[in-house]
């Protein structure tokens, strides 16, 4: 089954560092946030890949086709142009990186790759910034079980500021940063039937818009409640939030 991850976009609220690469190139930890991305698809035993690119995408080919040279001792005679891999740390991956376009919104890019999804009736699909411990196999197995189009993973982040409790002048209590003060929001980690490439028009839809109003209204869009971690990387804040996590050996996404 294929694994489509968004990876397109300008990523505008993290500009300090989008400016000279795409989003998804991001480190946390040394690694692109795209790469821990699909060691939690890996991890469960999703290796092909449908990466959608746009801005910046030449970045995105180039990492990945060097990817086995940077992981790996290597042994280069300079004279016959001989180059040999020792010691590769090369993932069971198999990665199609297809161009669809620097200006495309979110449905088109998924449009666009319709043609690299296989034989399978289902395919995954995600975003290029989000990291969480969710269960993959779990999930394809509620999408399959609700018998629906569309499964969408709804997570709980702490809000961004403490709550308090309040009588008159008086705080009876304050709860730092409450779970799920913002209710189930989408976290990506998508399962959809190839039906779903239907309710996209083009280039200049939105995937969080037509279609899955579309689905939701047609009662074709179920939600797998992912109770555990999930933390995008919208800011500069969440970048370093993620990466104190990584150094400190506490990422809850880091399952392998």
């Amino acid at each position: 089954m294929k694994v489509v991850i968004l990876a397109g976009g300008l990523g505008t609220r993290l500009s300090e560092e989008t400016t000279q690469r795409p989003k998804p190139l991001v480190e946390i930890g040394g690694r692109p946030i795209i790469w821990h991305i699909m060691k939690i698809y890996s991890t469960h035993g999703f290796n092909d890949f449908v990466i959608c690119a746009g801005y910046k995408g030449y970045m995105i080919k180039e990492y990945f086709a060097n990817y086995a040279i940077h992981n790996s001792n290597i042994h280069v005679n300079l004279k016959s142009g001989e180059m040999r891999l020792e010691n590769s740390m090369a993932e069971p991956w198999n990665i199609s990186i297809i161009d669809t376009g620097d200006s495309t919104l979110t449905g088109g890019r998924v449009k666009r790759i319709s043609a690299y999804l296989g034989e399978d009736e289902e395919f995954m699909m995600t975003y290029g910034d989000g990291v969480g411990d969710v269960n993959i196999k779990s999930l394809l197995a509620h999408h399959r079980a609700e018998g629906r189009m569309a499964t969408v993973t709804g997570a709980q982040p702490p809000g961004r500021f403490g709550q308090l409790s309040v009588t008159g002048n008086v705080v009876n209590a304050f709860q730092e940063k409450p779970i799920g003060e913002a209710g189930w929001i989408n976290a990506g980690f998508f399962v959809l039937s190839r039906q779903v490439l239907d309710f996209i028009e083009g280039d200049d839809t939105t995937f969080e818009r037509g279609p899955l109003e579309k689905l939701s209204h047609d009662q074709q869009l179920t939600l797998y409640r992912h109770t555990g971690f999930w933390l995008p990387m919208d800011t500069v804040r969440d970048k370093t939030v993620l990466e104190e996590m990584w150094r400190s050996d506490q990422a809850p996404w880091k399952i392998w």
